[in-house]
């Protein structure tokens, strides 16, 4: 086992039975995984033409903001509706066990921006799908996407073919 996969926790039977639930709390508790995290999200676009990260909500928020902050470059949350002040727009989709909305402030990226999309989990792909979506709504393209943990018997990365997709974890 891994150092980072040390720090996954699996919490049966959440949100519902029969689901168990890759907790993230104790690698971003502890400050050298969740660097050493940051920095493996990070290595496979050095270099690359990227301009803006983007996270998911909620988690994707923690890691995406620290990816920005290490890279240099602007975060651009993408949220749970009714959460942002501005204009915005909006795409829903399916979970795993459910659905949901994400939207960004209709300002969010500039035309062109290439995007890296940031979050902690991988698995039937929907919120990612969705996500790359939402950005190429508001006139960005999507450059790739970093997850944390990939859930791989859920196939989420069929629902990604043609964006390079990067996990550290797989499971």
């Amino acid at each position: 086992m891994n150092r980072l996969e040390s720090k996954i926790r699996d919490i049966p039977n959440f949100p519902k039975e029969g689901i168990i639930f890759k907790d993230i709390t104790p690698l971003v508790k502890d400050p050298a995984a969740l660097k050493l995290a940051v920095h493996q999200l990070i290595q496979p676009f050095l270099g690359c033409d990227i301009n803006v990260i983007a996270g998911m909500e909620a988690r994707g928020f923690i890691f995406g903001s620290l990816v920005a902050w290490e890279m240099g470059l602007p975060f651009v949350p993408l949220r749970k509706p009714g959460k942002l002040p501005y204009d915005v727009q909006s795409v829903s989709y399916d979970l795993e066990y459910g659905s949901a909305t994400l939207e960004a402030h209709i300002d969010a990226f500039e035309q062109g921006d290439k995007v890296l999309l940031i979050d902690d989990l991988l698995a039937t792909g929907g919120t990612a799908k969705a996500s790359c979506e939402l950005v190429e709504k508001l006139g960005a393209t999507v450059e790739a996407l970093a997850f944390v943990v990939e859930l791989d018997f859920l196939n989420g990365r069929e629902k990604l073919v043609g964006y390079d997709v990067h996990s550290l974890l797989h499971f």
